[in-house]
């Protein structure tokens, strides 16, 4: 039967990033939307911590894609966003970290703007802010790099392809984000370019939850790190980065060197 327009307002779309899994790392702005949704459709890397704060109410639907792995198709997706906006629901689209990076943002705005739909943007913390946290490390540095990338390790085609050359000068500083498979590919290229085998590269997995995991590489080294590591959970590699308690401990070394 359809929707009697005048009887059931149409409330805008909520698009809000979850940050990257601690619950007390949401925004407020986060926490009203989910506790006063109708529907939450989240993300695969959402944390259960988080979905917990959702009223008692509300409906949790499973939107995730896995990179190389079975996925619900981003039209699928799409329709079900609009759907579920048309009855009027409250409907929240919560991302993992910001939705602004690598959330697929603009398709899912698209969507809800051609169904005459209204929209809001909540920003959420991203991934590579909670991994530089853990490593003690900060993303830029006076002397170092006055820029940093985020940068993801593949793409609709398969891997990714950057800026190779640049990313091998000294100094840069790189958050790749969906790496894990692409490891390889990333380590080859880098060194190609001219990188130094010797380029930290550290493995932040599950940042900032309870299980985070911190895991240290070079270029030469990361796949086999990463291989005996046996990574699971979401992973950010950390390019031109190591935790500083490593930097720390190895100052008195090179000291002695010069």
């Amino acid at each position: 039967m359809p929707r009697d327009l005048h009887m059931t307002p149409l409330q805008p779309v909520a698009f809000v990033g979850a940050g990257p899994g601690d619950p007390d790392l949401l925004t407020v702005k986060a926490l009203r939307a989910l506790e006063c949704a109708d529907v939450v459709i989240h993300d695969r890397l959402v944390s259960a911590e988080i979905l917990g704060v959702v009223g008692p109410q509300t409906r949790l639907r499973n939107a995730g894609k896995e990179g190389f792995g079975p996925s619900l198709s981003q039209v699928a997706i799409n329709q079900m966003i609009v759907e579920e906006a048309l009855t009027g629901a409250r409907v929240v689209r919560l991302k993992s970290g910001d939705p602004t990076v690598f959330g697929r943002l603009d398709e899912e705005l698209d969507a809800v703007i051609a169904a005459g739909l209204d929209y809001t943007i909540v920003p959420g913390l991203t991934s590579a802010s909670a991994a530089v946290a853990a490593l003690g490390q900060s993303l830029t540095k006076r002397g170092r790099n006055t820029a940093v990338r985020l940068i993801t390790g593949h793409d609709m085609q398969g891997y990714a392809d950057h800026d190779w050359r640049a990313l091998a000068r000294d100094g840069e500083v790189a958050a790749i984000y969906m790496a894990k498979k692409a490891a390889r590919f990333i380590q080859g290229r880098l060194l190609m370019h001219g990188a130094p085998p010797s380029t930290p590269v550290t493995i932040v997995e599950n940042a900032s939850r309870a299980d985070q995991r911190i895991v240290s590489a070079t270029l030469a080294t990361l796949p086999a790190i990463l291989a005996e590591a046996d990574i699971t959970g979401p992973a950010l590699l950390m390019y031109g980065l190591a935790p500083r308690d490593a930097v720390e401990t190895a100052l008195p070394h090179i000291q002695e060197m010069i």
